[in-house]
Parts: C-alpha cells; structure tokens; sequence
C-alpha cells in the first residue's frame, strides 16, 4: 500500500517536469509562459521555437505520462491503481509543482498516458484528432476531439475499467481549454499554422525566428517587438 502511495507520488513529480519550458530557455533563450499563447505545451513552443522543439516537447510530455503508467503496470494489476497513477501524472503536468502549481493542458500526457492502457482505442481517437486538426486548422478542437473520441472507443471494445479514467481525463482537458472554447465560440481563435506577414518588410521575413515569436506573441494580445508591418512600431502592443 505505502510503495503504491508512493509511486502515485512519484507520478507526480514526473508529470510536473516541464519540459517545454526546458527547451524553450535552453535552445530558444525564450520563455513560453510569456510568449504567444502564455503555454508550456508543444503548440506554444513549436510556434516561439519552432517545429522541431514542438515535437521533442510533445514526445517528451508523452512519454512522462506513460513510463510512470507503464511501470505501475508490471508490478501491479489493479487498473484502479494504473488510473490513479495516470491521474497523478496528468495532474502534475496541470499543475506542475516546478512552475508554482501552474502548467499545460494535458493533452500529450493523456496521449501518453493511455499509450500502455489502451493504445489501440487511442490510436482511433488520435486519427479523429488529427481529422480535425486537418479540416478546421485548430489544435484545440482536435484535443477536444481526442479526449472526447477515446471514452466512446473504449465504451465501444468493452474497456470498462478504463472509462472513468477516460471521463475524469476529458472533464479536466475540457477545463484547461475553457478558454481555447470561448474563443472557438467567438471565432476567435487562432489556427496552429497561420500566414505571418503577407507583406513583410526588408529586415523581417516569414522565416525570420524572432518575427515569428513578435508574432506568436501579437495573437496572444501580447507586445511585439520584432517592429515589422504587421505589427507595428517595436514595443507597440496591437489593438485589441
């Protein structure tokens, strides 16, 4: 019982390292709690850093909610303590202990987490997930889409057990994106990829990293300081 309690503890710790903002300040010298969405997820550094930082956050954020499941899993078989230990490491990323009890939205590290429970009903939630992405542009709604998709899938191939994991996972993601909803609601929201600076000056092109962070952070309602024509004069926030 106590190593139980402990593993769950140790879950935890796991989910809350935050590796987006690891790479984002190691590789990038940017800060992704400041910066475009205000997010340590792999969206938010793929914009501010690029793609290939995106990815390793992703993957690592994954895998930080399925090493812990994984291992709970080999030295025991009570799937009320594999749904516990996902919690706690899908909690952690929400609330990371490293970042003041701040975090992501838990989307990759559900991801993960489900990888070693129930890949093949996630794999047809994530292929609806990206369906999604693909037709309407929006990351948001393909993670909404995910974690609403995989109860139904699992409900489908008879995974009961898993099915309150499942639901508690999907109230907690739906509440991380609230926001993400109302903007979605309002057609406010911003598509992962966008044409940045349809005429951009000499001095500040599409491909040019520091514009495309000064632009991540203008849809965020944030200051830009790349000083192009997009976004007017350097330190000038844009209207709201």
């Amino acid at each position: 019982m106590m190593g139980n309690l402990l593993w769950i503890a140790i879950a935890y710790v796991m989910g809350s390292i935050p590796f987006g903002l690891v790479f984002a300040r190691t590789f990038c010298g940017v800060d992704p709690r400041t910066g475009g969405s205000r997010n340590v997820g792999a969206t938010n550094v793929a914009r501010l850093c690029g793609t290939k930082w995106g990815v390793a956050t992703l993957l690592c954020d994954a895998l930080k909610g399925a090493l812990p499941v994984a291992i709970a899993m080999s030295f025991s078989d009570s799937a009320f303590f594999h749904s516990l230990t996902a919690l706690a490491a899908l909690v952690g990323h929400l609330h990371s202990c490293f970042l003041g009890f701040k975090g992501g939205k838990a989307v990759a590290t559900t991801v993960g987490v489900f990888i070693p429970l129930a890949f093949g009903q996630l794999v047809l939630a994530g292929i609806a997930c990206l369906l999604v992405i693909w037709r309407s542009g929006f990351v948001s709604l393909g993670s909404l889409t995910l974690v609403t998709a995989l109860p139904v899938f699992l409900l489908v191939y008879g995974k009961w057990k898993l099915l309150p994991l499942a639901l508690v996972v999907m109230a907690l993601v739906y509440w991380s994106h609230r926001e993400n909803i109302g903007r979605l609601a309002r057609g406010e929201e911003k598509p992962w990829q966008k044409k940045h600076h349809d005429a951009a000056p000499t001095g500040c092109t599409a491909d040019d990293a520091t514009c495309a962070a000064s632009t991540a952070q203008a849809d965020d309602q944030a200051p830009c300081g790349c000083g192009c024509a997009a976004h007017g004069t350097p330190g000038t926030a844009p209207e709201k």
